[in-house]
């Protein structure tokens, strides 16, 4: 029987062709030939994958889809065939990465037969890493999809396949409340565990991104236990390709709860970003379980049941990092619970997170640090309250010191994490309490160690915000005053740069109709000497610590956030773990790598850049002057349609950037465009410095009347008084 073809939306043609999604538009009205829907809406159309391919072949663009879209786009295939999903092949991923790219392409060349016999091979020899890896069969019928995946995996790597895999199956499977944990908040979490653990458990461990970041510290046993058989399959292939060889990594499927699949492990540490809100926990069947030893939890607690289970896994004065949802600090019927943590000193931090810092993204989820009590310990007196909130945005100098921060989306709004300032806040308060609690004196309004006895109310009351809140008195009126006055003036200064930057803003409408263009791809205007392409690739965390030699010269790091904050260089290079960073030149034009919902994606590098070390997240593109103006090729290179149709993913858009179109226009029209770009890139640059400090004037404006230490002005309260008298 003659396979079917895959349907294919619009959308899908741009990513497979590398053009803009106005540019299939443009296909289907201007030509007759463009195949006809085959299925779908008349405001949704589908297409035949097939047609569309030999269509594009006729054109010459065949070839622009990457590996890992050819990948997602065989997998639609084998999935409206009626296949099985995606799962079977997490395995054989771990496999084709233990392979030379010779050896994967003469596998991919072997005739059908052969070539699932040998796949079936390769998966049995991981079975002892991957859960369930030896129920995997494949039959001829699916060789297709096994040639997409060892290509992938040879052109691209295996993480690279392996998330378009998971990707796929977790669609198959409908399964929800499935969510990987950004990686700047999986590296905080580490860093609060203190010393450098050894054996670490992750007992909802998804994906593997908690497991992913103690491992980047040193950690050489790892354990890992997940209810998502594919997510736990995806955690063992990830963990193992990336972690160092000497590292032991040992994943297993199941509900930790009810069946915990390892119940005789004593960890040094716990790092778990557990479920919320399910009431199907276990409630009834585990009633009498012995690791309630800080009380039963109530069937709407079951956070407080992943914390009890997380205790009972470490040893005596072993730390546990668990996030957690604000509700967990403040539910009545989890108050009893909360109670005897403080009281037997199990629980020493709770840190507060800003809203985007993880799914759910609409509220601000908490840390809870915790410890095993040890038998004959010391009285833990006091408990450690941390708001990272203020922390989450930089500052208005517009150079804030973030090296990495998330734009994500929540209450309808967007919000720019500073991670670095987030995690520095958070691990140097959590450090210095825990060197030395009773001396302890914490920041106004940031962070304060509130007595055991001061929390044992009727309530047992554990968010942060209203804990530091009581320490704003300590703040001096003087000083408050001070600084309020000093970012005052910055932000007038900036109001009238920006000013003066929307005046410069010139332009002309281009007729009846908008200009077209004749376009090249990237990739083409470097083969033809145009331009040069560079990036950052990182090294596998063993290679990066094999060596000896002496250590490079610290460099400013260009990170993606720089970029679409207009900052200069922010990031550390002890963070790229590579020997091979490209090094960046004035003119060279400096792309996100991961597309976002705010900010630049591109901008052209000056004095304050050149020299600084490319990020891992950034690409590079190094124009010949004679050929392309640098700020014709950053504001093309970076608009909005451009970005989409060069992207791949679903929840993570990652940029090609060979596929990225340019414009073939003379070089004086290009200058006359790049002046245009370049002043654009101004105006944003002083509107978000203008923002910051807008809101930091505001913040401290508003603490400090609320908080006693401003005073209303009689002069602003009469002048408004008598604004609002009624004429006689």
């Amino acid at each position: 029987m003659p396979q079917p073809s895959a349907q294919v939306t619009a959308a899908e043609i741009s990513r497979i062709a590398g053009v803009t999604r106005a540019t299939v538009s443009n296909w289907r009205r201007r030509h007759d030939d463009f195949p006809a829907p085959s299925g779908g809406t008349e405001s949704s159309p589908l297409y035949d994958l097939e047609e569309v391919r030999a269509w594009l072949a006729a054109r010459g663009q065949a070839a622009a889809a990457s590996p890992a879209e050819e990948l997602r786009t065989v997998l639609r295939l084998h999935a409206q065939s009626g296949k099985s999903g995606a799962s079977d092949l997490l395995s054989l991923v771990l496999a084709a990465a233990r392979r030379t790219p010779d050896e994967l392409t003469a596998l991919a060349n072997l005739p059908d037969a052969e070539l699932t016999e040998h796949a079936d091979e390769a998966v049995a020899d991981v079975a002892d890493v991957v859960p369930a890896a030896d129920t995997a069969r494949f039959t001829p019928d699916e060789a297709t999809v096994l040639r997409a995946l060892l290509l992938c995996v040879r052109d691209q790597g295996g993480e690279v396949a392996l998330g378009v895999l998971a990707e796929r199956e977790l669609e198959d499977s409908a399964a929800s409340g499935t969510y990987r944990t950004p990686e700047p908040l999986a590296d905080l979490m580490a860093r609060l565990v203190p010393g450098s653990p050894a054996r670490v458990l992750d007992p909802a461990c998804g994906s593997g991104s908690l497991l992913a970041a103690v491992a980047r510290r040193g950690t050489s046993a790892l354990y890992g236990q997940d209810a998502v058989p594919v997510q736990a399959r995806r955690s063992a292939v990830s963990l193992t390709l990336t972690a160092p060889e000497d590292t032991t990594v040992t994943v297993r499927t199941g509900d930790s709860l009810r069946t915990d699949a390892f119940p005789d492990l004593v960890a040094d540490a716990v790092l778990c970003n557990p479920p919320y809100g399910d009431r199907d926990w276990g409630h009834d069947e585990l009633a009498y379980d012995p690791r309630w030893a800080y009380g039963f939890p109530a069937r709407a607690e079951s956070e407080l049941a992943w914390v009890q289970h997380a205790l009972a896994h470490l040893e005596p004065g072993g730390h546990a990092v668990m996030l957690l949802p604000p509700a967990t600090a403040t539910r009545a019927s989890g108050r009893r619970v909360r109670a005897e943590l403080v009281r037997a000193g199990a629980l020493r931090a709770v840190l507060a997170l800003p809203p985007g810092a993880a799914t759910p993204l609409h509220i601000g989820l908490h840390l809870w640090v915790l410890q095993r009590p040890e038998p004959g310990g010391p009285e833990r007196k006091s408990v450690l309250f941390v708001d990272t909130v203020d922390a989450a945005v930089g500052s208005g100098s517009g150079t804030a010191s973030g090296t990495a921060k998330t734009r994500t989306r929540g209450g309808g709004r967007s919000a720019a994490l500073d991670w670095t300032a987030i995690s520095e806040r958070a691990v140097a308060a959590w450090t210095a309490f825990a060197a030395d609690p009773d001396a302890f004196e914490g920041e106004a309004g940031v962070a304060r160690a509130v007595t055991v006895v001061d929390l044992l109310d009727e309530v047992v009351d554990l968010t942060p915000a209203r804990q530091v809140r009581a320490s704003r008195a300590d703040v001096d009126p003087d000083e408050l005053s001070a600084e309020v006055e000093a970012t005052r003036r910055k932000l007038v200064t900036a109001a009238k740069s920006l000013g003066q930057a929307g005046q410069n803003a010139e332009w002309s409408p281009a007729g009846a109709s908008a200009r077209e263009w004749r376009t090249a791809t990237a990739s083409d205007l470097a083969r033809g000497g145009a331009l040069t392409l560079l990036r950052t690739v990182p090294e596998a965390p063993r290679r990066a610590e094999q060596g000896g030699g002496a250590a490079a010269e610290p460099r400013p790091v260009l990170t993606g956030s720089d970029i679409a904050r207009g900052t200069g260089p922010t990031g550390d290079s002890a963070e790229l773990r590579s020997d091979a960073a490209a090094v960046i030149a004035v003119g060279d034009v400096l792309v996100r790598a991961v597309a976002s919902d705010g900010g630049a994606m591109a901008r052209v590098a000056g004095e304050e850049e050149a020299g600084a070390l490319l990020g891992l997240h950034v690409h590079l593109f190094r124009p010949d002057p004679a050929r392309l103006d640098a700020w014709f090729l950053a504001g093309f290179l970076g608009a909005e349609d451009n970005i989409a149709g060069a992207s791949t993913g679903s929840s993570v858009l990652h940029i090609s950037p060979g596929r990225l179109r340019v414009p073939l226009l003379p070089l004086e029209e290009q200058r006359r465009y790049g002046e245009a770009f370049r002043r654009v890139h101004e105006l944003r640059v002083e509107a978000q410095r203008a923002t910051r400090l807008a809101e930091e004037t505001a913040r401290l404006l508003s603490g400090g009347l609320t908080g006693g230490q401003l005073l209303p002005s009689r002069e602003t309260a009469g002048a408004r008084g008598r604004g609002g008298d009624s004429p006689h």
